[in-house]
């Protein structure tokens, strides 16, 4: 009985290996034939480029003669930024005020313009372009949360992840942020900056905050530096009294037992003075990145860049027009071939 029942668990074992290889094997020859047939559409995408390269050619050259000729009579366009840095939430507001400026641009409204920027009619009808996007950098997202995190109880730090946090993480809350003016004339961009600051600045709201805030920062501020200073006096009223104890020892009249618990509490004095340089230093951090609602990290330049590039030139984006128009017709005529030959 016992050699039959080894037997038979030999041959469940010998089925299991031989349906595990099967399984190797098909996945195997599945990524084979996935592989082969991206290589058939690879060879077939070089045969149909072959076969019409001629064609394919002579639609970039029509298309890039017809852009080059708009490109020579195109007016210039040039370009300004300015970045800056919102504080207390006004991030919402700014990029609300610069889209409405570019809705005035859209709607070509010269009048509105050039009364909200104090422009000349002509001015006011160069400008074509404003647009607002946040400088992205990953230590703003690190720092947000590393704050939140400190700002809340353990168990809910920990039932919120990074990657939650991360998801909810908008535009609005990265810290710089780059507006960027086109206009057809190089020399309005220096009278744009203060309008586009003076929206937010002026809010009554955010100048509350901004207030309440600095006002705070220098109470915190004051308190720090008068603890820091009865520090420093309980520092020196103990280096005293060690400094008359010693002679005293030395002299061979007493003897101090209280020595070491002097020796602690002159460490804990000297390392909460640590602990509030360092408050300190972050107070003088805050106030001056939160002294403004707008803090202005770069102007615009008083003359514009003159904005070139592929993205920008009428001649490369009409020769490739051409031949995606081109690649599209022709393979929507042999892909109509093939489906009345597939009928028959």
């Amino acid at each position: 009985m016992a050699k039959e029942s080894q037997h038979k668990e030999e041959i469940e074992l010998g089925s299991l290996f031989i349906i595990i290889g099967k399984g190797f094997s098909n996945l195997f020859n599945f990524i084979a034939s996935l592989f082969k047939g991206l290589y058939h559409l690879f060879i077939l995408f070089l045969l149909f480029i072959k076969a019409n390269i001629i064609k394919l050619s002579l639609a970039a050259l029509i298309g890039g003669t017809i852009g080059t000729f708009f490109e020579l009579n195109k007016t210039q366009t040039f370009g300004a930024d300015m970045q800056v840095q919102p504080n207390f939430k006004s991030s919402r507001q700014l990029y609300n005020n610069v889209n409405y400026y570019n809705d005035l641009v859209k709607q070509k409204d010269t009048v509105t313009l050039a009364e909200t920027f104090n422009l000349s009619r002509a001015n006011a009808a160069s400008l074509k372009k404003f647009e607002i996007y946040p400088i992205k950098n990953g230590n703003d997202l690190l720092t947000s949360y590393d704050d939140l995190i400190l700002s809340v109880d353990t168990l809910t730090a920990k039932s919120y992840s990074f990657e939650t946090f991360k998801n909810t993480f908008t535009d609005f809350d990265y810290k710089v942020h780059n507006i960027h003016v086109k206009a057809t004339k190089n020399d309005v961009f220096s009278k744009l900056d203060q309008v586009i600051i003076s929206s937010v600045v002026n809010n009554k709201f955010f100048n509350k905050v901004k207030t309440l805030t600095n006002e705070n920062l220098n109470r915190t501020d004051s308190l720090l530096r008068q603890n820091l200073t009865q520090i420093d006096s309980l520092r020196r009223v103990y280096m005293t009294v060690l400094i008359e104890e010693s002679k005293k020892v030395n002299s061979g009249t007493n003897i101090d037992l209280g020595g070491t618990k002097r020796t602690t509490k002159e460490l804990e004095l000297f390392e909460t003075n640590l602990i509030i340089n360092k408050d300190l230093k972050e107070i003088s951090k805050d106030k001056s990145e939160q002294s403004e609602v707008l803090n202005v990290i770069s102007n615009f330049q008083p003359i514009g860049y003159e904005i070139k590039g592929i993205d920008e030139n009428y001649a490369v984006q009409a020769a490739l027009s051409g031949i995606a128009l081109m690649f599209l017709f022709l393979f929507l005529k042999q892909l109509d071939t093939y489906l009345n030959n597939y009928k028959k």
